[in-house]
């Protein structure tokens, strides 16, 4: 697991509660140790990235260690800034009497489904696609593993939307041309000798057409680049954080295939929480008992990924002196 923190995008996820964001700032601990330059990136809307480091974080990252910087992207501020240039874009072309309306969709459009999803692969990408960042590691610490797979598989969705989008507006036009063209206009339907026979007067796209294709040819871009190094096994792999649990092991087997099948190399899967073997009483007993069957069956169903295991700890990973103990235990499991 030691080639992890050699990638340059590291994805931690797993199932909601499973300490995913305890192991994404746990590893990034121990790659600044070795040198790395890390920036560790939580991406879920309930953060819990800054309580686990103890420290009050925001959506540009913030020094913690030497080497390691850490933010809380804010889909809100994400939302907003989308929805700035969308109404500054609307303005240029939109009559004076329309905007009022145009700006109240806007407000709508804040709350509608999928609005910060989509604010918030705009801004993955860019950090996914930056080779100019000042970082060799970049681990996402992510939200439950639905919210995961949606954005990892939404630039493909984004770039089929997109393409429509551009032949139903390239059609459109064309066919708005034909007709401008068979209409009379004082004669100039009609060649005459200053008429450039090279000019196609339908392969011009008028202002505001050229404006929204350049828009969602560049989003298109931006998607299929992310898309394309998210893919590659060189530069990228993403590790799954479970217990040893019923509903964590569904989840996880489901997730694992799904990615696999969209060609996301998955490097693993970490066990977290399992009981120390020193751990006594009845009750423990019995959860161990318990939690050997559950074993079992991850070794079966996962039985092609490496599955380090975490014990579990006597208390709750909070600053950065636990995150170091915690890292030593990543580092003698062989990371």
């Amino acid at each position: 697991m030691k080639e992890l923190l050699e990638k340059r995008l590291l994805w931690v996820g797993g199932k909601g509660g499973v300490g995913k964001t305890t192991v994404a700032a746990a590893l990034a601990v121990l790659a600044a140790r070795r040198g790395k330059r890390v920036l560790v990136v939580s991406t879920d809307p309930a953060h819990s990235l800054g309580d686990v480091f103890d420290r009050e974080l925001g959506d540009t990252p913030r020094r913690l260690l030497p080497n390691l910087d850490a933010m809380e992207i804010d889909p809100d501020v994400e939302v907003e800034a989308h929805l700035a240039r969308v109404t500054a874009q609307m303005r240029r072309f939109a009559a004076p009497q329309m905007m009022a309306e145009l700006e109240r969709q806007m407000r709508l459009t804040r709350q509608s489904p999928g609005t910060q999803e989509a604010a918030l692969l705009e801004r993955l990408s860019r950090l996914i696609i930056d080779d100019d960042v000042d970082h060799d590691l970049v681990i996402f610490d992510t939200a439950p593993t639905g919210h995961t797979l949606r954005l990892l598989t939404l630039p493909e969705t984004m770039a089929a939307w997109t393409d429509g989008l551009l032949a139903h507006n390239r059609k459109s036009k064309e066919l708005g041309k034909v007709l401008a063209h068979l209409t009379p206009k004082r004669g100039r339907d009609v060649a005459t000798p200053f008429d450039d026979p090279q000019e196609d007067p339908l392969a011009d796209l008028d202002e505001r057409t050229q404006d929204v294709a350049r828009t969602l040819i560049e989003r298109r871009r931006l998607f299929h680049r992310a898309r394309r190094r998210i893919e590659n096994a060189k530069e990228t792999s993403f590790l799954f954080v479970m217990t040893p649990e019923r509903l964590p092991i569904l989840e996880t087997t489901r997730a694992v295939a799904a990615l696999e099948a969209a060609n996301i190399p998955v490097a693993g899967t970490l066990v977290n929480r399992v009981i120390p073997e020193e751990a006594d009483g009845d009750f423990l007993r019995a959860r161990r008992e318990q939690e050997a069957g559950y074993l079992a069956r991850i070794d079966d169903e996962l039985g092609h990924l490496s599955r380090p295991r975490l014990p579990w700890l006597p208390s709750d990973v909070q600053g950065l002196a636990t995150l170091e103990r915690l890292a030593d235990l990543l580092e003698a499991r062989g990371f």
